[in-house]
């Protein structure tokens, strides 16, 4: 399984902007984070709609964290993009399996990908960026 291109850049932009202490506007986002700017600028409003990054208008606008980067988990930014994580589509409420052995599965999954999230939970920002490591 690999993650989505979306999720990739969206980690890239909030480790970018976890880095700095000021306001980033968006062209400067694509370039330092290596992400297209049209992809940059929908990645920024999905996350900004989920209240993980401000944005400011105007001349002197940009983007921030909306929280300190040790409040910000890699599960928030990866499900901010992609939606709650799961390893099978037969774990969404509207899909039913079509098959009886799927559905033996079902658990299986549902308690990987708990563990999956629980571990993207453990990692903030502050703990990516090695300032923790160096803590301890």
């Amino acid at each position: 399984m690999v993650m989505t291109l979306e999720a990739d850049y969206a980690v890239r932009i909030v480790e970018l902007l976890a880095a700095s202490s000021q306001k980033i506007d968006a062209k400067t986002i694509s370039d330092q984070a290596h992400v297209p700017l049209r992809f940059a600028l929908k990645i920024l409003r999905k996350m900004v709609a989920d209240n993980l990054i401000v944005s400011y208008k105007g001349a002197h606008g940009g983007y921030m964290l909306a929280r300190e980067p040790g409040k910000i988990t890699l599960r928030e930014v990866i499900e901010s993009v992609e939606g709650p994580y799961m390893i099978s589509r037969c774990q969404q409420d509207e899909y039913a399996c079509t098959h009886t052995t799927s559905c033996r599965f079902h658990q299986i999954y549902d308690e990987i990908s708990n563990v999956v999230r629980t571990k993207l939970e453990s990692y903030t920002f502050d703990s990516l960026s090695g300032e923790a490591e160096k803590e301890k």
